[in-house]
């Protein structure tokens, strides 16, 4: 049997999630490799590269993008970049895994649309936990019937972070709660529901020095009187929760974003017997990197190995419903959500 080739990948940055999350997890494959790295320092690439055993540094973006021998790029460059280097890798024969959001609206979201296409390079944005079996499992039990009809969805996933300089708090390239955590629960509501929302309200309190959304707390109506309820934020402490209730269970998670690539996950199954949970069964699933299993999936769909999952326009309806959120702040009240 003919060994599956490996694909060479470049990463576009010595971002933090990068260095100390993503390039790690996809050297555990032995379906890829990271071949290059980039910087707009050619010592600091060189310094990184070297801590991580990865082959080539580059001191710009776009010596990277002319290496003929990488295949895909991985873009976790600040999020006001992600459309604009994406395009470019895409223009330079590069399929591209983007971090999310994958882009500052959806109407810049679209421009990705008509060069991938055109040549015929893949895009997809990185949502890792897609991958995480557990959440696999979730969207198992929401589409048997476990559950009965999902009425609810309700999230939160906060962290503390004070820096000024951090792009996280840098209102003028795309920081704040909503873009860099709030959009992971946009993206499983759309996903948990099957559906686009019709409908979204939101609260925004918002940092008086750096001027990005420190709390955002929305509401997401969908079809049929179901409901996704959200806050997140970047000045609270460290804290993640998923519960999705149905009208014969419930599901939550212990960590259901950041799970650690060495630690059990759980879900926690409940049929409402109960209130205090005497009922619960817990599932457990082995460690596993979901870093590692994004990689690999894009991976095989850009050599034709894989199955289509979350394309280009699933990302651009996730930004149609951020851009509904960020306009119900700017009105005060329910915004429609633009249909495709």
């Amino acid at each position: 049997m003919q060994a599956q080739p490996k694909t060479v990948w470049g990463v576009l940055s010595t971002a933090n999630i990068a260095v100390k999350q993503v390039i790690p997890a996809m050297q555990k494959s032995n379906k890829l490799v990271v071949g290059a790295i980039a910087s707009r320092n050619a010592d600091h690439a060189s310094e990184v590269a070297g801590i991580l055993g990865v082959g080539k540094a580059y001191g710009s973006y776009d010596a990277l993008l002319a290496d003929p021998k990488i295949d895909i790029i991985y873009n976790p460059l600040p999020n006001h970049l992600h459309v604009p280097w994406t395009l470019k890798a895409l223009e330079a024969g590069k399929h591209v895994l983007c971090e999310k959001p994958i882009a500052l609206s959806a109407d810049d979201a679209a421009k990705l649309t008509e060069v991938s296409r055109r040549t015929g390079k893949k895009v997809r944005e990185a949502f890792m936990v897609r991958h995480h079996p557990q959440w696999i499992r979730v969207r198992e039990l929401v589409r048997n019937g476990s559950l009965g009809r999902i009425g609810a969805v309700h999230a939160s996933f906060c962290y503390e972070n004070h820096d000024p300089l951090n792009v996280r708090n840098r209102l003028d390239i795309g920081g704040g709660a909503l873009n860099d955590v709030g959009c992971y629960a946009v993206a499983m509501g759309r996903d948990i529901f099957g559906c686009e929302p019709e409908k979204v309200v939101v609260l925004m309190d918002r940092d008086p020095e750096f001027g990005t959304d420190r709390l955002t707390s929305a509401i997401i109506a969908f079809p049929e009187g179901r409901r996704l309820v959200f806050s997140c934020a970047t000045q609270l402490v460290r804290s993640q929760d998923v519960q999705i209730i149905g009208t014969r269970g419930r599901v939550s998670f212990a960590v259901p974003f950041n799970q650690a690539p060495d630690q059990t996950a759980r879900l926690m199954i409940d049929d409402g017997t109960f209130v205090k949970g005497s009922a619960l069964l817990v599932e457990e699933f082995e460690p596993v990197d979901q870093y590692m299993l994004q990689a690999e999936d894009f991976a095989n769909l850009c050599i034709g190995l894989g199955q289509e999952g979350p394309d280009l326009e699933d990302a651009i309806c996730n930004m149609h419903v951020m851009d509904a959120l960020r306009m119900s702040e700017e009105s005060q009240g329910w915004v429609t959500v633009k249909p495709d």
